[in-house]
């Protein structure tokens, strides 16, 4: 649905927990970084192969965490866990709701360190390689100045600087591009999980409403022929049944009525539940309208990228171009200026006989 984020950085699990961060003052109090339970999410980037921890509050980034290989998940309680950051320079604390989720945010956060510490090894080993074949290259010859350091041609690099530091300021933008995106696609992830709950719990009130209708039914036909029968005791006076029969029947009749109010109390919660589900549905589309403008702006930053790297190759070339004849130029008045030499010293000779 959305190739090109995916292409990039996707979440792969996510989890609802309170958040907290150790205080930098006395390193032992916790401190909570936000007021209620958030999603906190793993995310992958498949280009760079990086792991990573991320959870947003509102439009904040209370989580950032690149994944490595040697940090560790550690359980201080049933429904507490916590592990250090050392390029934030923090510890973060996630406090869940039950031990379940606690013990599968730890399994996955054991999963995704040795996927990094996988992820390390291969980059190191192709560094390697490349290393020994950089070094089995040769080397090109240094290019020698015939007319002294004082003679240098200067070269103009003003364009490739221009053209640097607008591509370094895209780029910039992508970043933060890729960060809005990646935010909207963890809140549609978490407002996609609680749709589908939303719907489980509205198929099941549903089909209660169905049953509950006919219950419904059923006691008000037995409360009409209830509150027939003590009319007719009524009317009868003495000649009918007993008091005591009576008195069951008028309990029996409230016991119905109270029945009945307690089912309409209920089709009542159901019917805002449903209206809580639509409200629900109204903010993950707006949430998948918002990612989709997010995704065409990237497109749109993505295409001046390549066309700004498009013309700094154009530009590189020209400078090698104009340097392949500027270098020949000097070959040329090299020759010029050793003919001349060679002239001068005849007509010395020339002179002195």
């Amino acid at each position: 649905m959305y190739p090109h984020h995916r292409e990039r950085e996707q979440p792969i699990f996510s989890a609802r927990a309170h958040v907290f961060q150790i205080d930098p003052a006395t390193k032992r109090n916790w401190i909570p970084a936000s007021k209620h339970a958030v999603t906190v999410s793993f995310f992958y980037d498949a280009n760079r192969n990086v792991y990573r921890i991320i959870s947003v509050g509102g439009t904040k980034a209370i989580i950032n965490c690149t994944v490595t290989p040697s940090m560790t998940f550690t359980k201080t309680s049933q429904k507490f866990g916590q592990w250090a950051d050392s390029r934030a320079n923090t510890v973060y604390g996630l406090g869940f709701a039950t031990e379940q989720q606690l013990h599968q945010f730890s399994e996955k956060f054991k999963e995704v360190k040795d996927a990094a510490r996988l992820a390390r090894e291969k980059s190191q080993d192709k560094e390697l390689a490349n290393t020994a074949l950089s070094i089995a290259a040769p080397q090109s010859p240094p290019v020698m100045c015939v007319n002294g350091p004082e003679d240098k041609l200067f070269r103009s690099q003003s364009a490739d600087i221009t053209l640097s530091s607008e591509k370094e300021r895209i780029k910039k933008m992508l970043s933060e591009g890729s960060i809005c995106e990646m935010n909207l696609e963890a809140e549609l992830f978490t407002l996609q999980d609680s749709n589908t709950k939303l719907v489980a719990a509205l198929h099941e009130a549903n089909a209660n409403v169905e049953q509950w209708k006919k219950q419904l039914a059923a006691y008000q036909e037995e409360t009409d022929r209830l509150r027939e029968q003590v009319a007719e005791l009524e009317a009868h006076g003495g000649h009918g049944p007993s008091d005591m029969l009576k008195d069951e029947l008028t309990q029996s009749l409230e016991e119905l009525e109270a029945l009945l109010k307690a089912k309409d109390e209920e089709i009542h919660i159901l019917q805002n539940k449903k209206a809580e589900y639509h409200e629900m549905e109204h903010d993950r589309e707006e949430a998948i309208h918002r990612l989709r403008e997010t995704e065409m702006r990237n497109v749109e930053l993505e295409r001046r990228i390549q066309n700004t790297e498009q013309n700094l190759s154009n530009s590189l070339e020209e400078r090698d171009r104009m340097d392949s004849e500027i270098q020949r130029a000097i070959e040329i008045l090299d020759i010029k200026i050793f003919d001349l030499n060679d002239l001068r010293q005849s007509l010395v000779k020339l002179i002195d006989k």
